[in-house]
């Protein structure tokens, strides 16, 4: 049984490049599954971070501005579960500059919502349109070699 993709952020994608990427389960509540599954979900503008909950030592990781639509506030920050190994990982990794945890694609696994995550550097302006000039020209290429 494989994986039932919900969501996908094109635009993260557009606008970062990812050195690496972590699965991570959510914690929901209420008729949240119910929505995820009827695909009233939104990835854009979401980002992932490490917060520091009161009157507990271990760091846990969060995704803030994600709207899954049910509920009373759609947009409100969900945990996500990740293991210990993996948020110490990323606690090193994103200390460092420019590095940010941006939600890439939100799917169904096995029954369960998992949202991948992705680690990268934003992309200067410069570097988005060189990037897609290459992509344009090699679907031209790739047009003129099949003869349309």
């Amino acid at each position: 049984m494989g994986e039932y993709v919900i969501s996908l952020n094109k635009k993260a994608l557009h606008d970062y490049e990812f050195d690496k990427h972590y699965q991570a389960g959510l914690v929901l509540h209420g008729g949240e599954i119910k929505a995820i599954r009827a695909g009233k979900v939104n990835l854009r503008g979401s980002f992932a971070r490490i917060q520091y909950p009161k009157g507990s030592g271990d760091a846990e990781l969060v995704v803030t501005n994600f709207h899954i639509g049910a509920g009373e506030d759609p947009t409100r920050t969900r945990k996500l579960l990740l293991h210990r190994k993996e948020i110490n990982q990323l606690m090193g990794k994103l200390q460092e500059k420019r590095f940010t945890l941006i939600p890439i694609k939100l799917y169904l696994a096995r029954g369960y919502a998992k949202l991948e995550l992705g680690l990268g550097r934003g992309r200067k302006q410069y570097e988005k349109r060189d990037r897609l000039k290459r992509k344009h020209k090699k679907r031209a290429l790739d047009r003129d070699m099949r003869g349309e």
